[in-house]
């Protein structure tokens, strides 16, 4: 059975950090790519950043862009979103998911990904 977990969310101030996991298994973490989304309440869910399954590359959207990291490790079957200078704006249900497709480039629109985790909450406030 395909699953991913995430972990790691949590409350943290304004210009704290924070990192998840994206913990997968039952299918193979180095032929898919993993992305991260999230969604606040009364908002759409949105892309964050996502690494490729072929070439390891990696996209993350204007608004994280410099701030947050994304990494994987192949070998622990995990994937990393580090989000250093956190802002409120930032706080969300982060979720992450697999395109299980052998290809260059990660999608950073939802509709692309057929395995979901279940969430976790990343609040940002004083």
């Amino acid at each position: 059975q395909s699953q991913l977990v995430e972990t790691g969310g949590g409350l943290v101030q304004p210009g704290g950090s924070l990192r998840l996991s994206c913990t997968v298994s039952g299918f193979s973490l180095n032929r898919s790519a993993i992305g991260w989304f999230r969604q606040a309440p009364g908002k759409e869910r949105e892309g964050v950043s996502c690494v490729s399954s072929s070439d390891g590359n990696t996209e993350y959207s204007d608004s994280v862009k410099g701030r947050f990291t994304i990494s994987r490790d192949n070998a622990g079957n995990t994937v990393y979103l580090q989000m250093n200078n956190l802002r409120p704006e930032d706080t969300a249900v982060y979720y992450c998911a697999a395109d299980r497709r052998y290809l260059p480039a990660c999608p950073m629109f939802a509709l692309a990904y057929d395995v979901w985790g279940q969430g976790t909450q990343v609040t940002v406030s004083a």
